[in-house]
């Protein structure tokens, strides 16, 4: 297969005459192979200008695009289901199911969404952001076929790093004493799995995948069955053979039957491959071997970097911007990392783990100086919990950097294995409240409302980069499970002074005095708060913990002003607000509250600035919403007066 390298992203729409007639999978059953091929190229081609247009993941979707229009081509889609994990690689998979057009509203409020999503197309069989799902879900979608006595097929679609998903291979074991017919496909494209990729390989892969070896196969086992000697004299010569040229015996042994390694870019050897398997009965893996970024010369040379890009912008919009030279301002992973190496420094026993976000939890430059204490887990959040707890036994210091929604994965390990025996775990928690684009699979929308009830958890939320530093160094020497959580993105543009200084627990900030109105922040969204109070002249705190809050200045500003609003980017529903109101209850003091916070319901994808004002948390919209409420407790007084007349 020719391979066809675009040196740059397009800046207007190729021309895709072929793909401009699929309007539909089942355009793609009636195409030759080398139609498919150059369905294939236009595609790839149309998703570079696409993905620069608006900006996204890059380099995976761009991996699996002979994958993509093979499955197409081979499986009766939307009636076969397929499932792919993770999602963040199915943007070649919704430009050939009907969303073509749709594409320039990728990631916009109220456009399409870069993950499949079942709202948005039958096509999306299952709803994804996380990893290590899909086998799961496909194997619930073919046992229930088998319940309902349908032909249909389900295709779990996943990756070698998720792959290291425990889930995935508790997946692999159900699915083993179902005998469904399933099949999955490991897209191999990174950890090399393999390391057998030669003629070999192939030449074995291709008499394995084909019809007669299988009725071969199958009807061996039926005579041999009958001899067990023979039978297991067949069978281990057959798994030395596969084990010669690939890590066949693995999936062998979980019940499955091992295809591959297969070229995940050779559209004839893939169809070949899926047209043979779908007729085969009981658990199926088919593994492919692709290059992320494929086609696109810089993706192909670092697929990390170009994991996702932002918008290109054009020559006429670069000359557009103002060329203003100013000091950039951090990013709130990267004030993480900058921490992590300076306290790794200071303190020997620091160990440092993540389950496979090194660079977006900003860990790069401390797994480069300090190898031996860093630790990938790869996608297995629960073990990176209970991980560190064990450390944190033997008087290490485990400082686990994890994404918020991820860390949702681990909460019974840090319930069970970390909190009920108080050790001392720090949880560096990254994507905080509304991440923008990703939307509601990526949202640390629960965060504070799932750690503030377990005991012995200490939970802080920093303003700013500087208080971001001064509550890890409080976190870290608490010597009890501590969690500080931050957003995504730039931070304030504050200068760090902070050092290896601490903060007293639970002790809260006074911003500014004002009277009437008092605005509690907890968070990042400081400056927000600050718009409001400066307008409203109310006094402003931030109050920095959410558990143990600062008990005392609850007391006195409740004493003091005629209205408390709690402002977090995080879930009302058992959220930091909560539980001021709660503390007021317990106190036996009748206090009017105004909560702002994200609303009980999930927060789709868009700008981040626009999610804000749409969750009435910018300061204008605060400022709005504080004017109703207090405009409301007029009325209700003043209703209350004439009722008691």
């Amino acid at each position: 297969m020719v391979k066809q390298i675009f040196t740059e992203i397009p800046s207007h729409a190729p021309d895709t005459p072929l793909l401009d007639t699929v309007s539909h999978p089942e355009v793609l059953r009636e195409l030759s192979l080398d139609e498919l091929q150059t369905l294939a190229n236009e595609l790839r081609h149309f998703l570079l200008y696409t993905v620069g247009q608006t900006g996204g993941h890059f380099g995976a979707g761009l991996g699996v695009i002979e994958l993509t229009v093979a499955l197409h081509h081979v499986f009766n889609t939307p009636y076969d289901r397929i499932v792919w994990d993770v999602g963040h690689q199915t943007y070649p998979h919704k430009i050939l199911t009907g969303r073509k057009e749709a594409m320039a509203t990728l990631r916009t409020a109220g456009g399409i969404s870069g993950f499949p999503k079942r709202a948005e197309s039958s096509f999306d069989a299952f709803g994804v952001g996380h990893s290590s799902t899909s086998i799961s879900a496909a194997l619930g979608m073919a046992v229930a076929a088998q319940h309902k006595q349908e032909n249909r097929h389900a295709i779990a679609v996943i990756g070698d790093g998720a792959m290291t998903g425990g889930m995935a291979f508790e997946a692999l074991h159900h699915a083993a004493h179902t005998k469904s017919n399933l099949l999955v496909v490991l897209n191999d494209n990174q950890m090399s799995i393999s390391a057998n990729e030669g003629g070999l390989a192939s030449y074995f892969a291709k008499i394995w995948v084909s019809k007669f070896y299988h009725s071969v196969r199958e009807g061996g086992k039926k005579v041999l069955s009958y001899l067990p000697p023979a039978m297991e004299l067949a069978r281990r010569t057959e798994e030395h053979m596969k084990g010669m040229v690939s890590p066949a015996t693995l999936f062998e042994e979980l019940g499955f039957n091992y295809i591959g390694p297969v070229d995940g870019h050779d559209i004839g050897s893939l169809t070949h491959a899926l047209s043979n398997m779908k007729d085969f009965d009981g658990p199926q893996l088919l593994h492919i071997f692709t290059q992320k970024g494929h086609g696109f010369t810089p993706a192909e040379q670092d697929p990390i970097g170009y994991h996702a890009i932002n918008k290109i912008l054009s020559k006429t919009e670069r000359q557009s911007q103002p060329q203003v030279m100013k000091k950039p301002i951090p990013k709130y992973q990267d004030v993480f990392g900058g921490w992590l190496c300076d306290m790794a420094a200071k303190d020997e026993r620091l160990v440092g783990i993540t389950p496979a976000m090194r660079e977006g939890s900003g860990m790069v430059a401390f797994s480069e100086q300090f190898p031996d204490r860093y630790h990938d887990v790869a996608i297995a959040e629960q073990h990176a919990v209970t991980f560190a707890a064990g450390l944190a036994c033997e008087e290490q210091k485990p400082v686990v950097a994890i994404y918020s929604t991820f860390l949702q994965r681990g909460y019974d390990q840090l319930i069970h294995d970390v909190a009920i025996q108080n050790l001392d775990v720090l949880f560096a928690i990254d994507r905080a409240g509304i991440v923008g684009e990703d939307g509601a699979t990526h949202a640390g929308a629960f965060d504070l409302s799932y750690l503030q009830t377990v005991p012995n958890m200490l939970v802080m939320t920093p303003s700013d980069e500087n208080e971001t530093r001064l509550l890890l160094n409080t976190g870290y020497y608490a010597k009890q499970p501590a969690a500080v959580r931050y957003p995504r993105g730039q931070a304030e543009g504050i200068e760090i002074t902070a050092d290896f200084d601490t903060v007293a627990i639970g002790k809260s900030k006074v911003i500014s005095e004002g009277a009437q109105i008092a605005i509690l922040n907890f968070g990042a969204l400081l400056s927000e708060a600050k718009i409001a109070a400066e307008a409203l002249g109310a006094t402003l705190i931030d109050m920095r913990f959410v558990k143990p809050m600062d008990q005392s200045q609850l007391i006195r500003v409740a004493e003091t002003h005629d209205l408390i609003v709690t402002v977090e980017e995080n879930a009302l529903l058992g959220g930091a607000g909560s539980s001021v109101a709660l503390f007021y209850q317990q106190q036996g003091m009748q206090v009017s509250c105004l909560h702002l916070g994200l609303p009980d319901q999930f927060i789709d994808h868009g700008k981040r600035p626009e999610l804000l004002s749409q969750c009435g948390l910018t300061g204008d919209e605060m400022i709005k919403r504080i004017d109703r409420h207090r405009q409301k407790i007029r009325h209700d007084s003043v209703k209350g007066m004439l009722l008691n007349k």
